[in-house]
C-alpha cells in the first residue's frame, strides 16, 4: 500500500512539476495556454488613491460615549473670525462629530472637538480605517496674535 501511494505521488508531482511552452519567433517563450494572463503596473503600486481632502462634517449631537479627539492642524479662515480644523477619524455612522467646545481668553483660543456613535449605530459594523475630516468653527472675536491650542491635548 505504502509503494503503491509512493508511485502515486511521485506519478503527480512529475506531471506537475514542468509546463509545455510554445516558441515564440521573437525567440521568446510563451507561457502554455492553461495559464490566466495577468497584467500588474508598478507605477502606483502601495501609493493610496487620490482624494479630494478632508471630508466637511458638521456637529451632530447626541452621540453616545462622546470622547476628545486631537486636530491635526489649525487655520484660520474669514480674516481670523472663523477657524478651519482637520484631524483623523473614523468612518460614518460608527464615527461622528457630536460638538466642538470653544473657549476664549486673551492671550489663547482653546478648541476641543468630541466624537461619539450616534445612538442609531451603535450595534452596527464598522471597518477600522482612518479618515480625515474638517470642520470650521465662528469665534467671538477675531483669532489674532492669540495661540491655538488643542483642547484634547491640554
Amino acid at each position: 500500500m505504502r509503494t503503491f501511494l509512493l508511485a502515486g505521488s511521485l506519478a503527480l508531482v512529475a506531471g506537475c512539476g514542468t509546463a509545455a511552452t510554445t516558441a515564440q519567433p521573437s525567440g521568446a517563450v510563451a507561457p502554455p495556454a492553461s495559464a490566466p494572463v495577468v497584467s500588474v503596473s508598478t507605477d502606483r503600486v502601495g501609493t493610496a488613491p487620490p482624494s479630494a481632502g478632508p471630508k466637511q462634517v458638521k456637529p451632530v449631537g447626541g452621540t453616545v460615549n462622546p470622547r476628545k479627539v486631537a486636530w491635526i492642524s489649525a487655520k484660520p479662515v474669514d480674516r481670523g473670525r472663523k477657524v478651519k480644523l482637520v484631524w483623523w477619524s473614523g468612518v460614518e455612522p460608527c464615527t461622528v462629530l457630536d460638538r466642538v467646545q470653544v473657549r476664549q481668553t486673551r492671550s489663547k483660543v482653546t478648541i476641543t472637538l468630541f466624537e461619539g456613535t450616534p445612538a442609531k449605530a451603535k450595534n452596527t459594523a464598522c471597518i477600522a480605517i482612518a479618515v480625515q475630516k474638517t470642520t470650521t468653527v465662528r469665534l467671538k472675536a477675531p483669532v489674532g496674535r492669540r495661540t491655538l491650542v488643542d483642547g484634547a491635548k491640554s
